[in-house]
């Protein structure tokens, strides 16, 4: 299967570090970021997950579910939260999806049918693709994917800013600006007619080009 924006995102049951979840019926009414890793103990990954356990009151505050993916099992999960704890200095509190039949990672593209249907054996160099994330709206549908290779280290302040957007768009129909941050103006999309905008904007907005308007952020 191939995910776009906008796909459905795809539907399973698996075990985690939580106990067995449907991942559908386990977002629920909010947000969730699934974000996924190649291996357990790598390093890049362990401090990743660490940050990720830090930022996870500021995506709480945002409706927003987060849970890990590693194609090891949930046992392994468990000795590698330990890790993470102890060198990160944060607590790993959201769940781990235990993939040791990679049957999430290929479910998700990250992984090809022909990548067997055992974790065992196989390397962090073998899964180099699964290191995706996913943002998926409470409509069961991705809104945003970043994927990176496993020499970058993820940044997830850039994903609180991205759901951030995302939220916005949602709840207002507005678009952000490059490098925008909340409490900047924010952009009229074009298929908003000026009437409609002096109709929801009567404090004004800002014309640069007759497809580039500009206006305060909604509150």
């Amino acid at each position: 299967m191939t995910l776009r924006i906008n796909s459905e995102a795809p539907n399973f049951t698996a075990e985690t570090t939580q106990g067995p979840i449907n991942f559908h019926e386990w977002i629920g009414n909010g947000w969730a970021i699934l974000f996924s890793h190649p291996k357990d103990f790598t390093p890049v990954c362990t401090t990743e997950l660490g940050y990720m356990a830090s930022l996870a009151p500021e995506f709480a505050k945002r409706n927003t579910k987060i849970i890990g993916l590693s194609v090891d099992p949930v046992t392994s999960h468990g000795k590698w939260s330990a890790d993470i704890e102890a060198t990160q200095g944060h607590k790993v509190t959201y769940p781990m999806i235990g993939d040791p039949e990679l049957k999430v990672a290929k479910l998700y593209d990250m992984l090809p049918e022909t990548a067997g249907t055992t974790s065992e054996g196989r390397t962090a160099a073998d899964n180099a693709t699964v290191r995706t994330v996913f943002v998926i709206g409470p409509d069961k549908k991705i809104k945003l994917m970043l994927i990176y290779p496993m020499s970058s280290g993820r940044n997830f302040d850039e994903v609180l800013r991205a759901l951030d957007s995302i939220q916005l768009n949602a709840k207002h129909n507005v678009a952000t600006p490059v490098n925008w941050k909340p409490g900047d103006d924010v952009i009229i999309p074009t298929s908003v007619s000026d009437e409609q905008a002096k109709q929801k904007y009567p404090a004004g907005f800002k014309t640069l080009r007759p497809y580039l308007r500009v206006v305060a952020q909604p509150k």
